[in-house]
């Protein structure tokens, strides 16, 4: 028995859909092989930019430390 032209595109979708299924699962494996490599250099970098973050904490409290100190005889003669 002969099949119609819409069975015939039907069957050729789905695999179309199937090919494309397989090819993402394929990128994602190879991904995921690949993510070891590159979860160094995440780690590296996550840890530099945490570094300067406290360097600049650091030179932040240094700066608030001097404007307390600035601020205190103000505030004394204020008081007087």
């Amino acid at each position: 028995m002969p099949r119609g032209r819409s069975t015939f595109t039907k069957r050729q979708k789905e695999q179309a859909r199937q090919q494309k299924a397989r090819d993402k699962a394929e990128r994602k494996s190879q991904n995921k092989q690949e993510k070891p490599e590159g979860s160094l250099d995440e780690f590296d970098e996550q840890r530099e930019m945490r570094e300067a973050a406290e360097a600049q904490a650091a030179l932040f409290r240094i700066g608030s430390d001097e404007a307390d100190d600035f601020a205190a005889p103000q505030d004394s003669k204020v008081d007087s």
